[in-house]
């Protein structure tokens, strides 16, 4: 229920390799720091298009062959994007990104220690941290992975902030990681202005609608997540 193949298909072994050895989905994010460093070999190599007004740091970045950074956007790194992906105007690239072939950062997104498998979108006015977006995951306009509770001060003590704890089938998995965004499977949608808190998972071809605030917890596949309210018309006096 939990495991990445519950949520991924893993049949190539580029995609598999980011998921070694976790039992749990959300093991991998622990693991993205290192992923980068194996995928761009420390160094930097652009094969891909940067556009006039792109900046890229001097931090390591692999940009694949098709690739194009759009005038605008920023790539701080490190990084691996892959084959015929696009980081669109105005869009920020942070630390430990993976996006793998024909994934899509759009304009005003952000993304930061987070998964894009192929064909995964977030193409505008999005937040994605410490997520995984799997095989052609689109979310919506202004969909925000939100990984950091409202209620995780620092320890004054240790320095440290809680881990996130989730709830499922009435057991409790400590998933050890303080920040903890979204995890969405294959083909999983989100509608527009939809906030995924801390520990959001949600199952391969589910739909989560438009402006749901979608608490954290596992939502299982082939789901359709609503939000219900009433509006009412009234004469313009």
């Amino acid at each position: 229920m939990l495991a990445p193949s519950d949520f991924f298909d893993l049949n190539d072994q580029f995609v598999s390799a980011l998921f070694d050895e976790c039992a749990f989905v959300w093991e991998a994010l622990g693991k993205i720091e290192r992923h980068v460093k194996r995928l761009t070999r420390e160094s930097q190599e652009i094969l891909g298009e940067v556009m006039a007004g792109a900046f890229i740091s001097e931090r390591a970045i692999f940009i694949g062959e098709g690739a194009r950074i759009e005038p605008g956007a920023y790539v701080q790194g490190p990084a691996y994007i892959g084959t015929g992906c696009v980081v669109r105007h105005g869009a920020l690239v942070r630390e430990n990104v993976i996006m793998l072939p024909g994934s899509v950062l759009g304009h005003a997104s952000e993304a930061k220690n987070s998964l894009f498998l192929p064909q995964a979108h977030a193409p505008h006015f999005n937040y994605v941290g410490d997520s995984i977006l799997g095989y052609r995951v689109n979310l919506g306009a202004g969909t925000k992975l939100s990984n950091l509770t409202i209620v995780s001060e620092k320890d004054r003590h240790t320095g440290r902030r809680p881990t996130i704890s989730l709830w499922v089938d009435g057991n409790k998995f400590d998933t050890g990681l303080a920040k903890l965004g979204a995890i969405l499977g294959d083909d999983a949608q989100t509608g527009c202005n939809s906030v995924l808190n801390p520990g959001s998972l949600v199952g391969a071809r589910s739909l989560v609608y438009a402006n749901v605030s979608l608490r954290k917890g596992y939502y299982g596949a082939d789901r359709v997540i609503k939000l219900r309210q009433e509006i009412e018309v009234a004469e313009r006096q």
